[in-house]
């Protein structure tokens, strides 16, 4: 569970810039299937202040075809806004590259092979196998990145690819609508995270997912944790944080402090700022981010804004 987890919290450059250097970048957008009656998903709250509506919607960062069109009140909520406000902006490739070869690659000479045990990178070889990615293509990656790798990967053999995400749905409706694209973070910002952990943590997330992903249990959890975000579930996903906050592995620990006690005060910041500014703003984010006391609902409530959850 702890794992799987991230696909809710972000980060979205690791996924989608992260699936570039696997394979050929995908530029389809989600399909848009007509569904009837259309169903709740994920969490909307309205943010009201001086007089203007901004919203705020938890996202996921994989998806399926069916999951669109998203109900009306969240669309309505995107065409009445001024503008679109994601985590990052996905098309921007180059500073997704540049960000991956700053923080995510070795040095020329190095490869993960320095880095692992000989079982090690035996199971590490097998895992991607299964996964169906060549080990050439990530040799000179470091153990965050190819655990994540191996995630995005095995998600999408599971029918929950990235191109069906959240975010690439938004953008292809703020195109229609001719809207302004904001970002609440920046890739380099996003990947610079992830060297906030040591040689050893990096090894031991690594390890983690590899051992998340054999069992089998961590993703049949994680899609049950998107079957509670395509129902609107905030209880249950609510629920699968609190497990995982009380799990004391490095990569539990390392969601935590860093992916969410370290960004949801600085998103909130941000959001503020827009407030301020007299635009009104549809913000996206990871679903998680979204719950608890120091979610960023009730620390815009603390800065003194009007937060309602609509569903």
């Amino acid at each position: 569970m702890r794992r799987i987890v991230v696909f809710f919290i972000a980060l979205v450059v690791s996924f989608h810039a992260i699936c570039a250097q696997v394979e050929q970048a995908r530029t389809a957008t989600p399909s848009q299937q007509v569904q009837s009656p259309i169903p709740l998903r994920g969490t909307l709250y309205r943010i009201d202040y001086h007089g203007r509506s901004s919203y705020l919607f938890g996202t996921v960062h994989v998806g399926q075809a069916a999951f669109y069109p998203l109900e009306p009140q969240v669309t309505k909520a995107l065409q009445r806004s001024e503008r679109l406000a994601l985590e990052v902006d996905i098309r921007n490739m180059a500073a997704f590259q540049q960000a991956i070869l700053r923080y995510g690659v070795y040095p020329n000479g190095q490869t993960i092979e320095q880095h692992l045990s000989s079982d090690e990178l035996a199971q590490l070889k097998s895992a991607l196998e299964t996964a169906g990615i060549p080990f050439a293509n990530v040799a000179r990656m470091k153990p965050w990145m190819i655990a994540n790798v191996l995630l995005v990967q095995t998600m999408a053999q599971r029918g929950f690819p990235t191109e069906q995400g959240i975010e690439q749905y938004f953008l292809s409706v703020a195109a229609q609508q001719k809207k302004n694209v904001v970002e609440l973070e920046s890739a380099d910002y996003q990947l610079s995270l992830f060297d906030q952990l040591d040689e050893h943590q990096q090894q031991e997330y690594l390890r983690e997912t590899m051992q998340d992903i054999a069992d089998g249990s961590a993703i049949d959890k994680g899609i049950a944790l998107i079957d509670a975000w395509s129902h609107a579930d905030s209880a249950a996903m609510q629920a699968a944080l609190d497990e995982m906050l009380n799990d004391d592995a490095v990569s539990s620990r390392f969601i935590e402090r860093t992916l969410l006690a370290q960004r949801n005060p600085r998103m909130a910041d941000r959001i503020a700022a827009w407030l301020d500014s007299g635009k009104t703003t549809f913000i996206a984010v990871g679903a998680l981010h979204l719950l608890g006391d120091q979610g960023i609902p009730n620390l815009l409530r603390q800065r003194g804004y009007q937060v309602s959850r609509l569903y």
